[in-house]
């Protein structure tokens, strides 16, 4: 009796295991597919696509690379800076491919491994919304199935470019930037450098006053007192390395152009940029985050979210500038929350 106890219960575990092999949704059954078929009438790259960028200048190529497959998800990442490649983003190569999101790197033209015109002419919000739009048109998103992710300059990116083209987009999300340079500028300067050592802060001001940003003691007691408390939380010594290798490549012409050389606020072009009288027209739906820890104001960010009619705001109680790294399971997931939700409610509606 108990062998026969035994059977039946191992026969009701299998039809269970058989039954939920059965509920997987035809589309995720055929992105696992899709992901895997190869195109033997063309050379494959590993999801590589050089796009073409027209410019003043010229055309110029720019590195793009797509991850996985999902008709109706389609994030493409916009990096910050300006000027970081997209290296530091591949954190979302542990979190997106077994969510069933797919996903592309971008490196900006003049960063990392797409073509380096040198043109100074383009160090400017109007053009890198502009490529963008390019980029999109190249690798066929839409409004069926784009999201854009930005993080810090690549925040504001994504939302200059929702201001002029949401049309495209079906949802964003907003990582770590404020609305505004004069924002970033007051929070660092009333409320980050008062945490410093007075005597750590006497010697960075001594040197930004003489304009030697590229003395080796600057960047220690940069990296020391303020990177490492307000950028990424993890000991230095054991930052990931991608994130390493993506400070490595910064373009550091398009970083002073727009930014500046100080890492106490801008001084650089975005000084005036302002974004904040714009939020409200932006439709789609928005997620924006903020850290406890972070260089941007959580409290700012969370009131850019309650501007828009679709905003929703995310707090990282233990993360900074960098939560994907040092609030990561968080930071992740809910990306991951918001971009299924968004997608769920679209897919109810049609």
């Amino acid at each position: 009796m108990m062998y026969l106890k035994k059977t039946f219960a191992l026969i009701a575990s299998m039809q269970g295991l058989m039954l939920l092999t059965n509920c997987t949704t035809p589309d995720s059954q055929s992105n696992k597919v899709d992901y895997f078929i190869t195109d033997t009438t063309t050379v494959q790259t590993g999801g590589v696509k050089m796009v073409p960028i027209t410019t003043p200048k010229g055309v110029f190529n720019v590195w793009t690379k797509r991850i996985g497959n999902n008709p109706k998800i389609k994030v493409l990442l916009l990096a910050g800076g300006p000027g970081f490649p997209h290296d530091y983003l591949e954190a979302f190569e542990s979190y997106f491919p077994k969510e069933g999101i797919e996903f592309y790197y971008y490196d900006e033209l003049g960063n990392g491994n797409s073509d380096k015109p040198g043109d100074s002419c383009r160090f400017n919000v109007e053009s890198a919304v502009d490529e963008v739009e390019q980029v999109r048109q190249s690798l066929q998103l839409d409004a069926s199935d784009f999201y854009l992710f930005g993080h810090s300059w690549g925040g504001l990116l994504a939302m200059e470019y929702a201001a002029k083209y949401q049309q495209h987009l079906k949802g964003m999300i907003i990582s770590n930037m404020v609305s505004s340079g004069m924002e970033f500028n007051k929070y660092i300067q009333e409320v980050l450098v008062k945490q410093l050592p007075p005597a750590a802060l006497d010697t960075i001001n001594e040197l930004s006053a003489r304009n030697d940003y590229g003395n080796p003691k600057y960047s220690e007691l940069v990296m020391k007192h303020f990177y490492s408390r307000f950028i990424c939380r993890l000991p230095l010594d054991k930052w990931p390395e991608p994130l390493n290798r993506g400070l490595s490549k910064l373009n550091m012409p398009y970083y002073l152009a727009l930014q500046g050389p100080s890492e106490f606020g801008i001084i650089g072009s975005l000084r005036t940029w302002d974004i904040s009288d714009r939020l409200k027209g932006i439709t789609i739906p928005a997620l924006f985050i903020g850290a406890r820890y972070d260089e941007m104001n959580p409290e700012h960010i969370k009131w850019m979210s309650q501007q828009l009619p679709h905003g929703q705001f995310l707090y990282c109680a233990n993360g900074s500038h960098l939560s994907m790294y040092d609030e990561q399971p968080f930071y992740m997931n809910g990306i991951i929350h918001f971009i299924k939700d968004v997608n769920n409610k679209s897919l109810n509606h049609e």
